[in-house]
């Protein structure tokens, strides 16, 4: 099977191509290599997969549809999986052009290639984001997510229904894979996770906005990757028992599913953050501030409907084994960077 990636070489592209390869899939990445963060890093984890004899790598912006559809007809390609995006929640209020030119153009290409080129299965990201206001935790795909705060959500939930559009239009399996706070070794920059063990580690102040009282349902990187390799296998189907009258936006008669991805269980930054000084043995300085503009307080999701379809659960990996996965990467890469 030949599936493109998209942002093979971002955090969860780069973890989901890695495990493809093993599963001896073609894998066909594309990223554009932007400088939103350290592209050293970026660079650094496509080296890993350029070693891999079954792993093919362009650079490729998802906003250029002439290079993207020419690229995924020549290599034949079955599967895509689009982790490309312009990520990040704060950066939206800063440069909220740049989430429509990748998140809303760009994932229009995709779906036009899916389209023209008869693509079996899209399985494509969004975010936690998308619910927004809405506190009836735990979050369920079936509830509403009509209240985005920041821009970057509102770009995701129109990837959603545009999705859904092009699915019901043109019988396109497609799932949306709303992902939890993912964090795990080769982590962004821009991440709590990778900002707090960095300014740790040089004796610099960290900040906890909400005076430290958000609390995630925090999801390891390689958890999410299992599941994209379960649902690779099963493409969205339409559900011939959807009502109309009671909307259920997880699902259509269109073949369209929403899944939540995540772990299921809700930690406080402050406990994440103290685990993360354990693992270093070192103290944080913290600079507590109110909280920001566009921050969810906090996020729990329910996982029932993505557990009845691929049974995952037993194999999660808790926050405090994720925390010191990443730290033990942290330290090597770095400490050969720097050495």
């Amino acid at each position: 099977m030949n599936i493109l990636v998209t942002g093979a070489a971002g955090f969860i592209g780069f973890h989901v191509s890695s495990l493809l390869l093993k599963k001896n899939f073609n894998i066909y990445g594309i990223d554009n290599l932007n400088s939103y963060y350290d592209v050293n890093l970026k660079l650094s984890r496509l080296k890993i997969l350029k070693n891999k004899k079954n792993f093919f790598f362009k650079k490729i912006d998802i906003k250029n549809y002439k290079k993207l559809f020419n690229y995924t007809k020549k290599n034949k390609i079955d599967v895509i999986v689009n982790l490309a995006a312009q990520a990040g929640v704060r950066y939206s209020l800063i440069n909220p052009k740049s989430y429509v030119d990748s998140n809303i153009y760009g994932f229009l290409n995709i779906l036009e290639i899916c389209r023209h080129l008869k693509i079996k299965n899209l399985l494509t990201a969004s975010t936690s984001s998308v619910y927004g206001l809405n506190t009836n935790f735990p979050l369920s795909e079936n509830k509403a997510a009509d209240h985005p705060i920041q821009f970057y959500a509102a770009t995701k939930k129109s990837n959603e229904m545009m999705a859904h559009s092009y699915s019901h239009l043109f019988k396109i399996p497609i799932t949306c894979l709303r992902f939890f706070t993912v964090y795990g070794p080769w982590g962004r920059p821009d991440m709590a996770l990778f900002k707090f063990t960095k300014n740790i580690l040089l004796n610099k102040k960290i900040e906890l906005f909400n005076y430290g009282n958000h609390a995630r349902d925090f999801t390891y990187v390689d958890d999410v990757s299992k599941v994209i390799l379960k649902l690779i296998k099963k493409p969205a189907n339409a559900d011939k028992l959807w009502n109309s009258k009671k909307l259920d936006s997880s699902k259509s008669t269109a073949p369209f599913r929403i899944y939540n991805v995540s772990n299921g269980s809700k930690v406080t930054l402050k406990s994440f953050l103290k685990e993360i000084e354990k693992n270093l043995n070192k103290k944080a300085r913290i600079r507590y501030l109110s909280l920001q503009k566009g921050d969810i307080k906090e996020t729990l999701s329910n996982t029932k409907l993505l557990d009845s379809v691929i049974k995952m659960r037993k194999s999660k990996i808790d926050y405090r084994e994720g925390i010191k996965f990443f730290i033990k990467w942290y330290l090597n890469y770095y400490n050969k960077k720097n050495g």
